[in-house]
Protein backbone atom coordinates (compact mmCIF):
# COMPACT_ATOMS: atom_id res chain seq x y z
CA UNK A 1 0.00 0.00 0.00
CA UNK A 2 1.47 3.33 -0.92
CA UNK A 3 -0.52 7.19 0.43
CA UNK A 4 -1.69 9.09 -2.26
CA UNK A 5 -4.02 11.79 -3.04
CA UNK A 6 -7.15 10.48 -5.27
CA UNK A 7 -9.63 12.23 -7.32
CA UNK A 8 -12.96 12.24 -5.38
CA UNK A 9 -16.22 9.33 -5.72
CA UNK A 10 -17.94 13.19 -6.52
CA UNK A 11 -14.84 15.19 -8.01
CA UNK A 12 -15.49 18.48 -6.31
CA UNK A 13 -12.32 19.67 -6.65
CA UNK A 14 -10.86 18.52 -4.19
CA UNK A 15 -8.57 14.88 -3.35
CA UNK A 16 -8.71 12.14 -0.62
CA UNK A 17 -5.34 11.18 0.73
CA UNK A 18 -5.56 7.41 0.98
CA UNK A 19 -3.67 3.97 1.28
CA UNK A 20 -3.77 2.93 -2.06
CA UNK A 21 -2.30 -0.89 -3.68
CA UNK A 22 -0.71 -0.58 -7.12
CA UNK A 23 -1.46 -2.98 -9.34
CA UNK A 24 2.18 -5.31 -10.45
CA UNK A 25 4.25 -3.66 -12.93
CA UNK A 26 3.91 -5.25 -16.66
CA UNK A 27 6.13 -5.62 -19.76
CA UNK A 28 8.11 -2.25 -20.64
CA UNK A 29 7.38 -0.74 -16.61
CA UNK A 30 9.44 0.38 -14.17
CA UNK A 31 7.89 1.22 -10.90
CA UNK A 32 9.78 4.90 -9.08
CA UNK A 33 9.84 5.59 -5.23
CA UNK A 34 8.17 9.20 -5.71
CA UNK A 35 11.06 12.00 -4.31
CA UNK A 36 9.01 15.46 -5.07
CA UNK A 37 5.55 16.00 -7.14
CA UNK A 38 4.31 19.18 -7.87
CA UNK A 39 0.66 20.77 -7.91
CA UNK A 40 -0.42 21.90 -11.08
CA UNK A 41 -3.60 23.40 -12.82
CA UNK A 42 -4.31 20.93 -14.51
CA UNK A 43 -4.34 18.66 -11.46
CA UNK A 44 -6.98 20.47 -10.43
CA UNK A 45 -9.30 19.96 -13.44
CA UNK A 46 -9.08 16.30 -13.00
CA UNK A 47 -10.24 16.83 -9.67
CA UNK A 48 -13.09 18.75 -11.01
CA UNK A 49 -14.23 16.37 -13.48
CA UNK A 50 -13.70 18.70 -16.23
CA UNK A 51 -11.85 16.47 -18.94
CA UNK A 52 -14.57 13.57 -17.96
CA UNK A 53 -14.73 12.21 -14.74
CA UNK A 54 -12.12 9.91 -12.91
CA UNK A 55 -13.18 9.11 -9.77
CA UNK A 56 -10.50 7.01 -7.67
CA UNK A 57 -7.73 7.90 -10.09
CA UNK A 58 -4.37 9.28 -8.54
CA UNK A 59 -3.38 12.91 -9.48
CA UNK A 60 -0.07 14.21 -10.22
CA UNK A 61 2.13 15.24 -13.09
CA UNK A 62 5.15 16.92 -11.73
CA UNK A 63 6.82 13.85 -10.09
CA UNK A 64 10.56 12.92 -9.80
CA UNK A 65 11.63 9.96 -8.30
CA UNK A 66 14.21 6.95 -8.26
CA UNK A 67 13.40 3.83 -10.05
CA UNK A 68 13.68 0.86 -7.57
CA UNK A 69 12.15 -1.85 -10.12
CA UNK A 70 12.48 -2.51 -13.42
CA UNK A 71 10.35 -5.41 -16.04
CA UNK A 72 12.43 -8.32 -17.16
CA UNK A 73 12.31 -7.15 -20.90
CA UNK A 74 13.14 -3.40 -19.67
CA UNK A 75 16.73 -1.89 -20.99
CA UNK A 76 15.89 1.79 -21.31
CA UNK A 77 15.83 2.64 -17.47
CA UNK A 78 17.74 0.70 -14.73
CA UNK A 79 17.34 0.94 -10.71
CA UNK A 80 18.23 3.95 -8.99
CA UNK A 81 17.56 6.10 -12.36
CA UNK A 82 16.11 9.41 -11.48
CA UNK A 83 13.27 10.15 -13.82
CA UNK A 84 9.88 12.51 -14.24
CA UNK A 85 6.35 11.48 -14.26
CA UNK A 86 4.90 13.78 -17.02
CA UNK A 87 1.21 14.33 -18.31
CA UNK A 88 2.68 12.91 -21.44
CA UNK A 89 2.86 9.28 -20.05
CA UNK A 90 3.13 7.51 -23.03
CA UNK A 91 2.16 7.24 -26.97
CA UNK A 92 1.18 4.21 -29.09
CA UNK A 93 4.58 5.32 -30.84
CA UNK A 94 3.67 4.72 -34.27
CA UNK A 95 0.85 6.68 -35.56
CA UNK A 96 1.41 9.86 -38.14
CA UNK A 97 1.89 12.07 -35.12
CA UNK A 98 4.29 10.26 -32.97
CA UNK A 99 6.44 9.74 -36.06
CA UNK A 100 6.86 13.44 -37.23
CA UNK A 101 7.89 14.89 -34.14
CA UNK A 102 4.33 15.40 -32.91
CA UNK A 103 3.73 12.32 -30.39
CA UNK A 104 1.78 14.82 -27.60
CA UNK A 105 -0.91 14.75 -30.57
CA UNK A 106 -1.02 10.80 -30.35
CA UNK A 107 -4.42 9.58 -30.46
CA UNK A 108 -3.34 6.96 -28.34
CA UNK A 109 -1.87 9.06 -25.60
CA UNK A 110 -2.45 8.23 -22.36
CA UNK A 111 -1.51 11.03 -19.68
CA UNK A 112 -0.26 10.75 -15.59
CA UNK A 113 -2.91 11.36 -13.37
CA UNK A 114 -5.51 11.44 -15.67
CA UNK A 115 -5.76 8.38 -17.56
CA UNK A 116 -3.79 6.94 -15.74
CA UNK A 117 -2.42 6.71 -11.99
CA UNK A 118 0.13 9.28 -11.43
CA UNK A 119 2.95 10.53 -9.31
CA UNK A 120 1.03 12.46 -5.83
CA UNK A 121 2.08 9.20 -4.31
CA UNK A 122 4.80 7.51 -2.49
CA UNK A 123 5.17 5.47 -5.55
CA UNK A 124 4.19 4.90 -9.67
CA UNK A 125 4.44 3.26 -12.68
CA UNK A 126 5.85 4.56 -15.40
CA UNK A 127 6.33 3.48 -18.79
CA UNK A 128 10.06 2.95 -19.21
CA UNK A 129 10.36 4.39 -22.89
CA UNK A 130 8.55 7.96 -21.71
CA UNK A 131 10.23 8.50 -18.39
CA UNK A 132 12.69 11.10 -18.96
CA UNK A 133 16.00 10.62 -17.19
CA UNK A 134 16.67 13.75 -14.60
CA UNK A 135 19.98 15.07 -14.71
CA UNK A 136 22.39 14.48 -11.34
CA UNK A 137 23.36 18.28 -11.77
CA UNK A 138 19.40 19.04 -11.58
CA UNK A 139 17.75 20.13 -7.90
CA UNK A 140 14.86 17.58 -7.94
CA UNK A 141 12.48 19.94 -6.12
CA UNK A 142 12.91 22.16 -9.05
CA UNK A 143 13.12 19.29 -11.54
CA UNK A 144 9.21 18.84 -10.87
CA UNK A 145 8.02 21.93 -12.27
CA UNK A 146 9.99 21.69 -15.69
CA UNK A 147 8.49 18.59 -15.97
CA UNK A 148 5.34 20.30 -16.69
CA UNK A 149 5.29 23.73 -16.42
CA UNK A 150 9.08 24.47 -17.88
CA UNK A 151 8.43 22.25 -20.63
CA UNK A 152 4.98 23.59 -21.49
CA UNK A 153 6.17 26.89 -21.49
CA UNK A 154 9.25 26.02 -23.56
CA UNK A 155 7.08 24.03 -26.74
CA UNK A 156 4.84 27.12 -26.58
CA UNK A 157 7.72 29.38 -27.16
CA UNK A 158 9.06 27.32 -29.82
CA UNK A 159 5.44 27.23 -31.59
CA UNK A 160 5.17 30.81 -31.29
CA UNK A 161 8.79 30.97 -33.11
CA UNK A 162 10.03 33.17 -30.29
CA UNK A 163 12.94 35.18 -31.76
CA UNK A 164 16.29 37.04 -30.26
CA UNK A 165 15.06 40.94 -29.96
CA UNK A 166 11.41 40.17 -30.69
CA UNK A 167 9.30 41.19 -28.08
CA UNK A 168 6.83 38.24 -26.44
CA UNK A 169 4.03 38.68 -23.83
CA UNK A 170 3.48 36.29 -21.01
CA UNK A 171 0.12 36.42 -20.12
CA UNK A 172 -0.20 34.90 -16.25
CA UNK A 173 2.75 35.07 -14.22
CA UNK A 174 2.27 31.99 -11.78
CA UNK A 175 3.95 28.53 -12.23
CA UNK A 176 3.80 28.43 -15.49
CA UNK A 177 4.06 31.87 -16.91
CA UNK A 178 7.55 32.72 -14.27
CA UNK A 179 9.00 29.86 -16.01
CA UNK A 180 7.76 31.18 -19.62
CA UNK A 181 9.59 34.54 -18.85
CA UNK A 182 12.90 32.76 -17.70
CA UNK A 183 13.18 30.55 -21.00
CA UNK A 184 12.19 33.83 -23.48
CA UNK A 185 14.83 35.96 -21.42
CA UNK A 186 17.52 33.53 -20.80
CA UNK A 187 16.89 30.84 -23.74
CA UNK A 188 15.38 32.72 -26.96
CA UNK A 189 17.16 36.03 -25.95
CA UNK A 190 13.48 38.08 -26.24
CA UNK A 191 12.52 40.76 -24.00
CA UNK A 192 9.42 40.44 -22.59
CA UNK A 193 6.20 41.61 -21.67
CA UNK A 194 4.08 40.17 -18.50
CA UNK A 195 0.33 40.62 -18.06
CA UNK A 196 -0.87 39.52 -14.42
CA UNK A 197 -3.31 40.88 -11.71
CA UNK A 198 -0.98 39.85 -8.67
CA UNK A 199 1.79 42.50 -7.79
CA UNK A 200 3.50 40.02 -5.84
CA UNK A 201 3.43 37.92 -9.31
CA UNK A 202 4.32 40.87 -11.35
CA UNK A 203 7.76 41.50 -8.64
CA UNK A 204 8.79 37.97 -9.22
CA UNK A 205 8.66 37.92 -13.06
CA UNK A 206 10.87 41.49 -12.70
CA UNK A 207 13.15 39.70 -10.54
CA UNK A 208 13.27 36.81 -13.21
CA UNK A 209 13.92 38.89 -16.56
CA UNK A 210 10.47 40.48 -17.58
CA UNK A 211 11.63 43.72 -18.89
CA UNK A 212 7.83 45.72 -18.93
CA UNK A 213 4.92 44.36 -16.44
CA UNK A 214 1.57 45.38 -16.66
CA UNK A 215 -1.26 44.99 -14.00
CA UNK A 216 -4.25 43.68 -15.89
CA UNK A 217 -6.60 45.58 -13.26
CA UNK A 218 -5.00 48.92 -14.82
CA UNK A 219 -7.58 48.32 -17.89
CA UNK A 220 -6.67 48.68 -22.02
CA UNK A 221 -3.91 45.72 -21.38
CA UNK A 222 -3.66 45.66 -25.54
CA UNK A 223 -3.24 49.38 -25.81
CA UNK A 224 -0.78 49.76 -23.21
CA UNK A 225 1.48 47.06 -24.95
CA UNK A 226 0.49 48.73 -28.67
CA UNK A 227 1.41 51.92 -27.04
CA UNK A 228 5.00 50.99 -25.21
CA UNK A 229 6.42 48.46 -27.16
CA UNK A 230 4.67 48.40 -30.76
CA UNK A 231 3.42 45.32 -29.92
CA UNK A 232 4.32 41.57 -29.16
CA UNK A 233 5.62 39.47 -32.22
CA UNK A 234 4.20 36.40 -29.97
CA UNK A 235 1.32 36.12 -26.98
CA UNK A 236 1.89 33.27 -24.76
CA UNK A 237 -1.20 33.06 -22.44
CA UNK A 238 -1.35 31.28 -19.43
CA UNK A 239 -3.95 32.79 -17.37
CA UNK A 240 -6.86 30.41 -17.03
CA UNK A 241 -8.89 33.59 -17.93
CA UNK A 242 -10.75 33.76 -21.30
CA UNK A 243 -10.73 37.19 -21.52
CA UNK A 244 -7.01 36.92 -21.45
CA UNK A 245 -7.30 35.21 -24.76
CA UNK A 246 -9.33 38.21 -26.48
CA UNK A 247 -6.72 40.83 -24.69
CA UNK A 248 -3.81 39.16 -26.03
CA UNK A 249 -4.64 38.90 -29.54
CA UNK A 250 -5.23 42.83 -29.50
CA UNK A 251 -1.66 42.94 -28.37
CA UNK A 252 0.07 40.86 -31.13
CA UNK A 253 1.61 42.72 -33.98
CA UNK A 254 1.03 42.00 -37.80
CA UNK A 255 1.96 38.26 -38.49
CA UNK A 256 1.93 37.72 -35.10
CA UNK A 257 1.34 34.91 -32.70
CA UNK A 258 -1.31 34.23 -30.23
CA UNK A 259 -0.42 30.75 -28.43
CA UNK A 260 -2.97 29.06 -26.04
CA UNK A 261 -2.11 27.04 -23.45
CA UNK A 262 -3.97 27.59 -20.64
CA UNK A 263 -7.85 25.68 -20.39
CA UNK A 264 -10.46 28.02 -19.18
CA UNK A 265 -13.96 27.13 -19.70
CA UNK A 266 -15.38 28.87 -22.69
CA UNK A 267 -14.64 30.02 -25.91
CA UNK A 268 -12.15 32.96 -26.88
CA UNK A 269 -13.20 36.30 -29.23
CA UNK A 270 -11.12 36.62 -32.03
CA UNK A 271 -11.58 39.82 -34.34
CA UNK A 272 -11.86 38.68 -37.78
CA UNK A 273 -10.75 42.25 -39.46
CA UNK A 274 -7.07 41.96 -37.12
CA UNK A 275 -7.11 38.17 -37.98
CA UNK A 276 -7.39 38.82 -41.54
CA UNK A 277 -5.71 41.95 -42.33
CA UNK A 278 -2.74 41.58 -40.01
CA UNK A 279 -2.20 37.92 -40.79
CA UNK A 280 -2.15 36.66 -37.58
CA UNK A 281 -2.08 32.89 -36.32
CA UNK A 282 -3.91 31.18 -33.44
CA UNK A 283 -1.82 28.22 -31.99
CA UNK A 284 -2.86 25.58 -29.12
CA UNK A 285 0.00 24.37 -27.11
CA UNK A 286 -0.01 21.24 -25.17
CA UNK A 287 2.84 20.20 -23.24
CA UNK A 288 5.94 19.19 -25.17
CA UNK A 289 7.59 16.13 -26.17
CA UNK A 290 10.48 13.53 -24.47
CA UNK A 291 12.96 15.85 -26.26
CA UNK A 292 11.60 18.77 -25.55
CA UNK A 293 11.20 17.69 -21.94
CA UNK A 294 15.10 16.60 -22.12
CA UNK A 295 16.19 20.22 -23.16
CA UNK A 296 14.35 21.69 -20.84
CA UNK A 297 16.10 19.82 -18.33
CA UNK A 298 19.37 21.14 -19.49
CA UNK A 299 18.71 24.55 -19.53
CA UNK A 300 17.43 23.82 -15.49
CA UNK A 301 20.62 22.08 -14.86
CA UNK A 302 22.79 25.09 -16.71
CA UNK A 303 21.10 27.49 -14.03
CA UNK A 304 19.12 28.93 -17.32
CA UNK A 305 15.95 28.80 -15.75
CA UNK A 306 14.99 28.10 -11.97
CA UNK A 307 11.73 27.85 -11.01
CA UNK A 308 9.98 29.14 -7.75
CA UNK A 309 9.17 26.31 -5.58
CA UNK A 310 8.40 25.69 -1.70
CA UNK A 311 7.95 22.39 -0.30
CA UNK A 312 4.90 21.10 1.63
CA UNK A 313 3.44 17.79 3.48
CA UNK A 314 0.62 15.81 1.25
CA UNK A 315 -1.43 16.26 4.37
CA UNK A 316 -2.07 19.78 3.24
CA UNK A 317 -2.86 19.34 -0.28
CA UNK A 318 -6.34 20.67 0.06
CA UNK A 319 -5.47 23.71 1.82
CA UNK A 320 -2.95 24.44 -0.82
CA UNK A 321 -5.78 23.54 -4.13
CA UNK A 322 -7.67 26.24 -2.02
CA UNK A 323 -4.64 28.82 -2.65
CA UNK A 324 -4.45 28.01 -6.11
CA UNK A 325 -7.67 28.37 -6.82
CA UNK A 326 -7.47 31.80 -5.05
CA UNK A 327 -4.41 32.61 -7.07
CA UNK A 328 -2.70 33.14 -3.78
CA UNK A 329 0.58 30.75 -5.09
CA UNK A 330 3.91 32.83 -6.97
CA UNK A 331 5.38 29.40 -8.14
CA UNK A 332 4.82 25.78 -7.49
CA UNK A 333 3.77 23.97 -4.40
CA UNK A 334 5.96 20.47 -4.17
CA UNK A 335 5.04 17.56 -2.28
CA UNK A 336 7.93 15.89 -0.29
CA UNK A 337 7.29 12.40 -0.27
CA UNK A 338 11.27 11.54 1.24
CA UNK A 339 10.09 13.53 4.65
CA UNK A 340 12.94 15.74 4.82
CA UNK A 341 12.74 19.34 4.92
CA UNK A 342 14.18 21.29 2.51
Amino acid sequence: MVKAAVVRDNSDGYVDVKDVKLRPIHEGEALVKVEYCGLCHTDLHVASGDFGEVPGRIIGHEGVGRVIQVADDVTDLKIGDRVSIAWFYSADGTCEYCVTGNETLCRNVKNSGFTVNGAMAEECIVDAKYAVKVPEGLDPVEATSLTCAGVTTYKALKIGDTKPGKWVEVVGAGGLGNLGVQLAHNVFGAPVVVVDGDPKKLEAAKKNGADVLINRHDGNVAEQIQDKVGGVYDSIVTAVNPDAFTQSVNALRPNGTLVAVALPKGDMALNIDKTVLDGIKVAGSLVGTRQDLRETFQFGAEGKVKPIVRTDKLENINNVIDDMKAGKIVGRVVFDFTGDDK
